[in-house]
């Protein structure tokens, strides 16, 4: 009788629980994908945001329904392309407008499939989804319509990647302390400083030879996006943790869903907006 064959080995995981190789091959495509809708015209990146907004929605209602939670999708869907458009064509005031007529649109789609207390979970879920995503990435959208928009969107996805890779190298070399021990076990003080220190540095960089501005800016920068970006990884890890989820999602090898590899970023943005609208 010949000996039964040996299981195939399991993809390697690095200590922070990752396929490292296949994380750092999707990013790096990632990263690809953003620089090169960037460098001909602006609307491809706008179509990019909005095709990542409904696979984040198309994640959220696939984690919602675990707690029998109902997510109108169709006005979910034509709302999250409206305010990216809006936010790119009209500004902050056009980008409120749809939000606030994206949010009539699933309470009045919801009610009209039904009454009572899940309609009124339905239609709360409904209006997390559209402030959670395609608000609060409008933001994104609206760096890029001021004058050297290009520049600031490249300089916000530069200090997103600058705090994951920091924290991830600082937390796993010289991760001891728990940061957020009962929300996200894996992250610690000495992580959230590495993000500190290497998203500080590519702001200083992109402040004074990408935007012509003070270090000072950079810095500023730096420091919030790091502390900013932890509060979003924190936030969606509670989530998860409640829906009792892994990931949300596995679209990206190495990395899990769209919203895994967004949920710091999206937090993030309207302060990297609001910063670089008053100084830059």
């Amino acid at each position: 009788m010949s000996p039964e064959p040996e299981p195939a080995p399991a993809p390697k995981q690095s200590r922070a629980g990752r396929n490292l190789p296949a994380a750092i091959l999707v990013g790096v495509g990632l990263l690809g994908v953003v620089g090169a809708s960037l460098y001909w015209r602006p609307e491809p990146f706008v179509l990019l945001v909005v095709l990542l907004m409904w696979a984040g929605l198309w994640e959220l209602r696939q984690a919602f329904a675990r707690r029998e939670l109902r997510l109108p999708m169709v006005p979910l869907f034509v709302g999250a392309a409206g305010m990216i458009v809006s936010a790119y064509r009209g500004g902050a005031e056009a980008l409120f407008v749809a939000f606030v007529l994206t949010v009539a649109a699933t309470v009045v789609w919801r009610a009209l499939d039904g009454s009572g207390l899940s309609a009124v979970r339905d239609s709360a879920a409904s209006v997390f989804a559209a402030a959670y995503l395609p608000f609060l990435a409008g933001f994104v959208v609206l760096m890029l319509a001021q004058p050297d928009g290009e520049i600031r969107v490249v300089l916000f996805v530069l200090l997103a990647v600058a705090n994951d890779t920091g924290g991830y190298i600082a937390g796993v070399m010289l991760g001891r302390h728990p940061l957020a021990p009962t929300v996200s076990p894996k992250k610690s003080w000495e992580g959230l400083a590495g993000s500190i220190v290497l998203a500080t540095a590519v702001g200083v960089l992109g402040a004074v030879y990408g935007l012509g501005e003070s270090p000072v800016l950079g810095i500023a920068l730096g420091v919030m996006t790091a502390i900013t970006a932890t509060v979003g990884d924190l936030a969606e890890s509670l989530l998860k943790r409640d829906l009792e989820l892994k990931d949300m999602g596995s679209l990206l090898p190495g990395h899990g869903g769209v919203l895994d590899r967004l949920d710091s970023m999206i937090i993030t943005a309207p302060f990297v907006y609001l910063v670089l609208s008053v100084v830059a």
